[in-house]
């Protein structure tokens, strides 16, 4: 899939239109089973705070919404470019009784429709390879939070090992596409054979130490980034300082 000419945002919706309903059993086998640790090692940097209101962006069919839901004290808005997603979510949400807690909407990262200093914390998920300038994104997202609040993301990665980097390529070009396939059929084939040659990409043009600085220079403090899983996986945290 060539995404060089493309709209990120207008491809974004393209790609995952078609994949809600079986969206959150596949993002475990396109994880290797890793998706659920990964998040969970992100919430638990939000959740320390006992914030009152988060914002997910990227939330998708509201996986980490539902877990700050259960987590923290907070009322958590969703966020996410996807409508097909977000009727999956709101499902998802209605089924664990959480629509009082809980709200979607859709809207894009790089123009949030809320005031500045709205949240508490912030969190973000495989969401930076998907727009045109991931700096102004991430000034964006750390606008609409608190002084004194925090930030946490997850992205997949590539294995800085040189070893393991070898074996991260096999598994990204040739079993995912054939896992997607079985598992999810062609719309899940095509995610399989676009997201190994998207990560590298991506990370060839914004290494980790050129993300950490970008976040530093949104305004971020603490800027910590945690590789997991060998390095297949990638979880960053921060803090807006107090005025």
């Amino acid at each position: 899939m060539d995404t060089t000419t493309r709209d990120p945002n207008e491809f974004a919706q393209e790609l995952f239109d078609g994949l809600p309903r079986r969206y959150d059993a596949l993002a475990e086998v396109l994880s290797f089973g890793q998706n659920g640790r990964w998040r969970n090692e992100m919430v638990r940097h939000v959740e320390d705070g006992r914030p009152s209101s988060i914002l997910d962006v990227a939330t998708g069919t509201a996986g980490v919404a539902l877990e700050l839901v259960g987590r923290t004290p907070a009322r958590v808005t969703g966020l996410d470019l996807t409508h097909p997603m977000l009727r999956r979510g709101q499902e998802r949400v209605e089924r664990a009784g959480a629509t009082d807690r809980v709200q979607l909407v859709v809207g894009q990262a790089e123009r949030l429709p809320f005031p500045d200093a709205t949240f508490d914390a912030l969190t973000f998920t495989y969401l930076l390879r998907y727009v045109a300038d991931p700096a102004a994104t991430l000034r964006e997202l750390a606008r609409v939070v608190k002084p004194g609040g925090s930030i946490a993301s997850l992205e997949f990665a590539v294995p800085g090992n040189p070893f393991w980097r070898a074996w991260w390529w096999v598994y990204t070009r040739l079993v995912l596409p054939v896992a997607g396939y079985v598992t999810g059929g062609r719309e899940w084939y095509d995610v399989g054979r676009f997201l190994g040659p998207n990560i590298s990409a991506h990370y060839r043009r914004y290494p980790v130490s050129w993300t950490v600085q970008a976040w530093q220079e949104a305004g971020l403090a603490d800027v910590t980034a945690r590789s997991m899983s060998l390095g297949g996986g990638l979880v960053m945290w921060a803090r807006k300082p107090d005025r």
